[in-house]
């Protein structure tokens, strides 16, 4: 079978596949010249991560394919039920990133708590004439251990985060449409592991009362999570990191609560015009910004490979 990771793939999970006997076609091929490239070379697997999109056209295009891969969690960018009726297979890596997504949640909360994604910004311009009065301008910081956490979705990347807020001694909520119960264990580097019992709640106005800092970690959506009367229930100075799909919030009502002092601080690595972010937002100094890398990490990625040529190793034994 031959392979088009249009994406990229892992090291790792490239030899896997190879070791197994497949064809590895080392091309980017664009958008509008994929199909004839698929045709052309009788590709069997597409492999792709955010970048590739897989609609119906492509699909009914291209008669050779038999597998379509995700890098990742998301599927948004898949045509996956026609593919399904179709007869193609769909797999993805559900949990392959979600400890690099929730470190990266983590990364933005420490960033907005200690204004270091502005100080960043002004230390190369000002801090050799403005030091002193820099230092004065940050000494509203805030220590996460005693906050609480709120996380909006409980599925493998919100168990990450929540899991990361308990090591950190922060205070737990979580917010999902139904109520549900997960046991969460925490493993430390002796050997020795702890279980918590974590229950969400479906009441969206108790999980925004009182808390400190929210990670919205759901699915693409096709209406806001939060929007103007979510902003309006939140504590003042609550803190916001956005990692999940652009469109979950709604930016011009953030800036607006921004604005007013509701919110002191935000972070967005998934944006609504994604992958032209307004300019209105890059040039915020209360938000911390970064390109949609959640889970670009080599880590991230390694479990990625392994994980997909695993399971395209499985679906070429159950098809011969």
């Amino acid at each position: 079978m031959k392979i088009l990771a249009n994406d990229g793939i892992s090291k790792s999970g490239e030899t896997a596949l190879k070791n197994a006997g497949f064809e590895i076609l080392e091309h980017r091929v664009a958008q509008d010249h994929l199909a004839n490239f698929i045709n052309e070379n009788k590709v069997n697997v597409l492999l792709v991560r955010s970048a590739t999109k897989v609609r119906k056209d492509l699909i009914d295009a291209c008669p050779s394919l038999k597998i379509v891969g995700r890098g990742g969690i998301g599927m948004d960018n898949i045509d996956v039920e026609y593919a399904i009726e179709k007869g193609l297979y769909v797999i993805n890596t559900p949990t392959a990133s979600s400890k690099s997504v929730a470190e990266l949640v983590f990364g933005h909360f420490f960033s907005l708590a200690r204004f270091l994604h502005e100080s960043n910004r002004l230390m190369p311009l000002e801090g050799e004439t403005h030091f002193n009065a820099m230092k004065k301008s940050f000494n509203n910081a805030y220590e996460l251990s005693g906050k609480t956490l709120g996380v909006i979705g409980f599925g493998s990347i919100g168990q990450e985060v929540v899991k990361i807020g308990i090591s950190l001694g922060m205070k737990i909520k979580v917010l999902t449409r139904k109520p549900k119960t997960e046991i969460l264990k925490l493993e430390f580097f002796d050997g020795q592991n702890l279980s918590f019992e974590i229950t969400s709640t479906n009441n969206s106005d108790e999980f925004l009362r009182n808390t400190d800092f929210i990670s919205i970690n759901t699915p693409k959506t096709t209406e806001y999570i939060i929007d103007t009367p979510q902003f309006e229930k939140m504590k003042d100075g609550v803190y916001i990191v956005n990692t999940a799909r652009g469109g979950v919030l709604n930016e011009v009502a953030l800036l607006d609560f921004i604005e007013n002092g509701k919110v002191a601080g935000a972070a967005l690595d998934v944006f609504e015009t994604e992958p032209n972010p307004e300019l209105i937002l890059l040039m915020n100094s209360n938000l911390s910004l970064s390109p949609h890398i959640g889970g670009n990490t080599i880590d991230a990625q390694e479990k990625i490979g392994i994980e997909l040529a695993e399971q395209i190793i499985k679906i070429n034994q159950t098809i011969l």
